[in-house]
């Protein structure tokens, strides 16, 4: 889409990264339509469209002469696996459904994750990597993947690896699924939700067509270095790390299709007061 003024729908505008995707773009100019139920607030010059993706019927007037559809809404941190998998899976389809009735050419922007990667990959996470995730989250992220993939709509799938910045709290919620759980060698891609943006916007523009893109900064950060930004010092080990490469992403194919990330790593972020300031907001 070429024309800013064309309307982008977007679900799960109140999660960690919609809350700040959705201001971003609305103050670069962009047409904005938050999907949200019953009478939620959205930011100040964004349209609200009042629908639910677990209900296929609320979902017509959401999608109708949607240029984009930038889908986030999902379920992570619960013991419900039925509310994951009706959430990640049923209402993914849903909202697929709805555009190819109602929003055939609108490109449908699936936000993903690094967590569908095998946690013993011989090598970083890469897009064409043979997958079997085993946790209701990843696993029904993957089946979300799949059915849009199959469904002749013009999609893309963007995989996220650990999320950060603007003051989300991500970093400093870390220790409690960290400590005494993890090597403190362990580590992860990241992204900073200055970057998810980016992605995004490259998305709008058509270089993810048809594609499966695993989007990273340029420096895994071990969770030792991360909790440390926190102050939070995990116990030291030189014990052998198993499974090195997990939640590490090659995002080899998002630098060939051009993406750079503006925030390289987690100590610019840092420098430049991007990790706790919240940039944009409601």
């Amino acid at each position: 889409m070429d024309n800013k003024s064309e309307k982008i729908l977007i679900t799960g505008i109140t999660g960690l990264v919609g809350a700040r995707l959705l201001p971003r773009l609305a103050a670069e100019g962009w047409n904005c339509h938050a999907l949200v139920r019953g009478g939620k607030p959205v930011p100040e010059g964004i349209n609200a469209v009042e629908g639910d993706i677990l209900d296929a019927e609320t979902l017509t007037e959401a999608v109708k002469d949607a240029s984009a559809i930038i889908h986030l809404a999902a379920v992570f941190r619960t013991a419900d696996t039925d509310l994951i998998w009706k959430s990640n899976l049923e209402g993914t389809q849903n909202l697929i459904d709805a555009a190819k009735k109602y929003a055939p050419n609108a490109r449908f922007i699936l936000a993903s994750t690094a967590h569908v990667y095998n946690a013993d990959n011989p090598h970083p996470g890469r897009e064409d990597d043979e997958l079997n995730p085993q946790l209701a989250y990843p696993a029904s992220k993957l089946a979300a993947e799949n059915a849009l993939r199959a469904s002749g709509l013009n999609w893309s799938v963007l995989r996220f690896p650990f999320v950060y910045g603007d003051g989300d709290k991500h970093v400093e919620m870390l220790p409690e699924h960290v400590l005494g759980k993890w090597h403190p060698a362990a580590r992860m891609s990241i992204i900073h939700h200055r970057d998810i943006a980016n992605a995004i916007k490259m998305a709008f523009a058509g270089k993810m067509d048809g594609r499966i893109v695993n989007i990273s900064d340029e420096a895994p950060t071990s969770v030792y270095e991360l909790l440390r930004l926190v102050g939070v010092t995990m116990e030291s080990s030189s014990e052998p790390l198993t499974n090195p490469w997990h939640l590490q992403v090659d995002s080899s194919l998002a630098r060939n299709l051009g993406f750079q990330p503006e925030v390289r790593t987690v100590y610019q972020a840092v420098a430049e007061g991007l990790l706790w300031k919240l940039a944009v907001g409601f």
